[in-house]
């Protein structure tokens, strides 16, 4: 649903405001290991945000990193619409187990934050947008549009460590129509397989509420759902 939002609101907006052509990026191989969060960072690239908390329930505060890219190239000049100039640096999102001896890297993902591609559209990761709740890693996008929709609106991942892998458990995606007020939402819990779609209006009470069965049996982690704007459990089968 957010996908097909994000398209429409595209293809509303005049050419000036399109996703732009961003310069090429490499993706750094973090250290396998080091001594706190600042050893995590490469080259070129800054700690954005840290967070810690058990996430493999071994009674130790593992590592939770926003790494951000700092080239300057990724500063974009444009005379469209939304601000000039923008940062389209993009983000490695990296987790590190506690150990005795320091931090070892467990898994990094350079897909899931999308890099800032349009300037109309805001920053997709606020302050708090990556969290550890109840030990489990919660990443939440939040879009919303200067120009060209009305449509704002926040999707949030919840991945679980088991079998190995950050395994995708929940998915949440809120909407809502500015000018109208319409609200609607979709829940999708991996557990259960079952899928909650909910449509309401901020000037009322009144929600319809639809369940249905979440087909397919495909088992998502950090490292295979890829980018949070174009990720749809439902369309893809589950």
């Amino acid at each position: 649903m957010r996908r097909y939002a994000l398209a429409a609101l595209l293809v509303a907006l005049p050419c000036a405001a399109h996703a732009r052509a961003l310069p090429p990026t490499q993706y750094p191989t973090l250290p396998v290991q080091a001594a706190d969060a600042a050893g995590f960072v490469p080259s070129g690239w800054t700690l954005e945000s840290s967070i810690e908390g058990d996430l493999d329930q071994d009674g130790r505060a593992d590592l939770v990193l926003v790494l951000r890219q700092q080239d300057p190239r990724n500063v974009i000049e444009h005379d469209g619409f939304g601000p000039s100039p923008y940062d389209s640096n993009p983000r490695i999102l990296a987790i590190a187990w506690s150990r005795p001896s320091g931090y070892v890297l467990a898994a990094q993902d350079h897909q899931l934050i999308p890099r800032p591609d349009n300037p109309v559209m805001s920053d997709p990761l606020e302050d708090g947008g990556v969290s550890i709740q109840h030990g489990t890693l919660k990443v939440a996008l939040f879009s919303f549009a200067s120009a060209g929709s009305w449509s704002m609106g926040t999707t949030a991942f919840t991945f679980r460590w088991q079998d190995g892998a950050f395994v995708l458990i929940g998915y949440d995606q809120d909407s809502i129509m500015r000018n109208s007020g319409q609200t609607t939402s979709v829940s999708v819990n991996f557990s259960t397989r079952k899928v909650k779609r909910v449509e309401g209006s901020i000037e009322d009470d009144k929600e319809r509420v639809r369940w249905e069965p979440l087909r397919g049996r495909q088992r998502w982690t950090l490292e295979t759902v890829g980018d949070g704007w174009s990720f749809d459990p439902v369309a893809a089968g589950g």
